[in-house]
């Protein structure tokens, strides 16, 4: 089988199976003061300092927590409740939260349920370019208008296209209207240079990156708001209660080490997804690439072939040997349109259309060139019986 759907889950590093097996082995708590417990907390600390290094940041801002929607659902509730609690004055409360229209669920969702729970609190959509690229100049509107502070919500990179986003630039924009900024970086973390330091709040995950399921993070700075979602036994200073996950803490932190500035492993992932869409377009002329005329993620490529119809595409190509999928994986299995290339202003027929092929560590020339042989096929089989 071709496995090319890295965006989804990547396969688990060996750096992190290992780390991983060991850390199973320890019996201690983490927050247990005796010698296990003192052994447990040093691999919580290892991975604390790991995952600080990947995305420039400080240790001490590393919170754990079990993955990219409980860190993205944290960063938003927390924010807007740690505003109201650190001060009594009207204008340090976050009255109106933007988010890109491209945001990923955990995002968009939570945000939609904190304006319908909270009073006094307003959301807008930002949109975006035909590329998927932030309309920073929307956002700069947006942010002088309005009244009161803002948490302002931008992935690093966008999980079904690839598309990078003007990180830098937006964070200016928003550290000069006194705003928040909230980074999903968890598809980016490893593929391309993050800078925790240019947001307020920084999301990642364990398995996008070739470390375990159920193990994710938020980097909170210092001066930003922030209100736990679980309380309890006090652990992580009190903001994310519940002993630690060791075992997935630690295969967190060795996939962290091991992706950390790994430059020949980038090239080599970005030629294999160069390569397969140039021999895709090669075979399949008609074939589109969303987001191509924008700066992307080098493993990523979302296609579409006009005609075909996305669902049977991924069943088809699973059936082929070839795994690949529609847009996000993270709506239980199902397929629908695509929120991130509605906004982009595709149409409707074409979104139908597209599949998103994802690379990783451990992909090799024989998965593209079986993935562009099984869309040949496909395309062939398909457009042999429209004309028949």
């Amino acid at each position: 089988m071709a496995y090319c759907d890295h965006n989804a889950t990547s396969t688990l590093r060996p750096e992190a199976h290992q780390a991983m097996a060991q850390a199973l082995g320890v019996t201690g708590n983490p927050s247990s003061v005796h010698a296990h417990g003192r052994r447990a907390r040093g691999i919580v600390e290892d991975a604390r300092e790991a995952i600080a290094d990947l995305a420039g940041a400080k240790p001490e801002n590393v919170i754990f927590t079990s993955g990219a929607t409980e860190s993205n659902d944290l960063a938003i509730r927390g924010a807007v409740a740690g505003a109201i609690a650190q001060s009594e004055k009207t204008s340090a409360r976050i009255t109106r939260l933007f988010v890109s229209a491209i945001e990923h669920s955990s995002v968009l969702k939570t945000a939609e349920a904190v304006v319908e729970h909270s009073a006094g609190v307003r959301l807008d959509q930002l949109p975006v370019t035909a590329d998927g690229v932030l309309d920073t100049e929307a956002l700069r509107v947006a942010l002088r208008e309005g009244k009161g502070r803002a948490l302002v919500a931008v992935m690093a990179a966008n999980n079904e296209t690839g598309v990078v986003q003007p990180i830098g630039e937006i964070s200016r924009l928003v550290r000069e209207a006194g705003a928040l900024l909230l980074v999903d970086a968890v598809t980016a973390a490893g593929k391309i240079d993050l800078d925790a330091a240019l947001c307020d709040y920084m999301t990642l995950s364990a398995h996008k990156l070739g470390g375990p399921q159920g193990s994710g993070a938020l980097i909170v700075a210092e001066t930003a708001p922030l209100a736990p979602l679980l309380v309890g036994g006090g652990q992580q200073k009190g903001l994310r209660a519940g002993t630690e996950n060791l075992s997935g803490i630690a295969g967190f932190g060795a996939a962290a080490k091991a992706v950390r500035g790994d430059g020949v492993e980038r090239a080599r992932v970005t030629a294999l997804r160069d390569r397969f869409e140039s021999d895709l377009r090669r075979n399949l002329p008609d074939v589109v690439i969303f987001g191509e005329g924008a700066e992307r993620l080098g493993n990523t490529s979302n296609l579409a072939l006009p005609g075909l119809h996305a669902e049977n595409m991924v069943i088809a190509l699973d059936l082929d040997g070839v795994q690949v999928s529609s847009g996000s994986s993270c709506s239980s299995g199902k397929i629908a349109p695509s929120h991130v290339l509605s906004a982009m202003g595709v149409a409707d027929d074409l979104a139908g259309a597209s599949v998103r092929v994802s690379f990783g560590w451990d992909s090799v020339p024989a998965d593209a060139d079986a993935v562009v042989a099984a869309l040949v096929r496909l395309a062939g089989r398909v457009r042999s019986r429209s004309a028949a």
